[in-house]
């Protein structure tokens, strides 16, 4: 009989591509305002655990504000929306700079990305931010990702990374998010306040109950708490991604809860492609199509891609980003996907090879009109 706590384990064990959030109350000393760089190495060490088990790592990095803030001298005041900009802006530069010296001590790379949310709500900047990401990835590069706070408003903000790295874990197609936190999963009650309450190791559905035990338990340092983790597990896992949360404070806790540790999972009941694909079949758009020649046909239903050289015509109304109809020869509807290019760049590149586009385009967009992976055949 397997037991729950290797289910668990075997969540991260088998996944491929793991999205990790570090909070603020982690990663910055509360009494001085700096990074707690021991911790930050315990961790750095951790991950390249799992980078030599080929898994491919995404860091959502909180503590920006919070390093700013004792830079600028602000630490025990109310900040107004420019001051709080203004401490991201400062306090950015020394995250991204601890990230990159620690990990440059194992000779791994990183590279810093920060994202508004528009750049993930947007489709065409969706799709750039994804390719980025991507990218970085195929060059064994780890992105450390946070929120733009510098220009994000009251009223556009994610407000909490826990929401941004299920935003992340969506976008990138990732099999588990990781919420490293001061707490170490979901009580029925805030254990701090009620003897009453009782651990929740397994979530297989958010009920209205799950959703009341979410009591706020914000720190003077971080900016979410549960009710945001809730939020966050709605997200991912309706993109097929598992997610966990567990005690982070304590060194080397990522082993730790790779080794079985205790922390609440929230199980997603479809794998991301699975998931991605029922995304894609919710937002067809029948007026909206490229039709293919018979080669092109040929080829989809042997699981491959559609290139620009399978297009024989199209509509006019879609943008980048955008689910088109995929039509056969005669009109018979084949099935749908994301188009990598908008309409009016598929009629300059349509029937041309991949090794043509740079010349229509005048750049070198991706070889795929729609990826396999985007895209749900009938």
């Amino acid at each position: 009989m397997v037991s729950v706590k290797s289910i668990k384990l075997n969540s991260v064990n088998n996944a491929k591509r793991i999205v990790l959030k570090v909070g603020s109350a982690l990663i910055v000393d509360p009494t001085t305002g700096s990074i707690k760089e021991s911790w930050v190495k315990s961790l750095v060490k951790d991950i390249l655990f799992l980078l030599n088990k080929n898994k491919e790592i995404l860091i959502v990095s909180s503590g920006a504000i919070a390093l700013g803030k004792s830079e600028l001298g602000l630490q025990n005041k109310s900040l107004k929306l420019s001051e709080k900009q203004a401490a991201a802006a400062t306090g950015q530069i020394s995250l991204a700079k601890a990230w990159k010296s620690i990990f440059e001590e194992i000779d791994i790379k990183c590279g810093q990305i920060l994202v508004g949310h528009s750049d993930l709500e947007t489709r065409r900047n969706a799709m750039n931010t994804r390719a980025t990401l991507n990218t970085l990835l195929k060059l064994n590069v780890i992105p450390i990702i946070n929120e733009n706070d510098t220009v994000a408003t009251l009223e556009i903000r994610y407000g909490d990374n826990d929401q941004l790295a299920a935003r992340i874990a969506q976008l990138v197609e990732a099999d588990v998010l990781i919420l490293l936190s001061d707490i170490d999963g979901l009580y029925s009650h805030d254990p701090k306040n009620s003897p009453k309450a009782k651990f929740i190791e397994e979530i297989t559905h958010i009920s209205s109950d799950i959703e009341s035990m979410a009591k706020n338990t914000k720190s003077n340092i971080a900016s979410g708490g549960m009710i945001t983790k809730i939020k966050a597990a709605k997200i991912a896992t309706a993109a097929g991604c598992h997610l966990i949360i567990a005690h982070g404070k304590n060194k080397n806790s990522l082993l730790e809860l790779i080794n079985g540790g205790k922390h609440s999972i929230f199980k997603a009941n479809l794998s991301p492609l699975n998931a991605k694909k029922k995304w894609i079949l919710s937002k067809r758009d029948k007026l909206k199509f490229v039709k293919i020649d018979n080669g092109a046909e040929n080829a989809l239903n042997l699981g491959k891609s559609l290139l620009a050289a399978g297009i024989k015509s199209n509509s006019n109304s879609f943008h980048r980003g955008e689910i088109v109809d995929i039509l056969s020869n005669n009109d018979t509807l084949l099935g749908c996907g994301i188009i990598a290019y908008d309409s009016d760049e598929i009629e300059m590149i349509k029937g041309k090879k991949s090794t043509e586009i740079k010349k229509a385009l005048g750049y070198k967009g991706r070889d795929e009109a729609i990826h396999r992976n985007d895209m749900v055949i009938n």
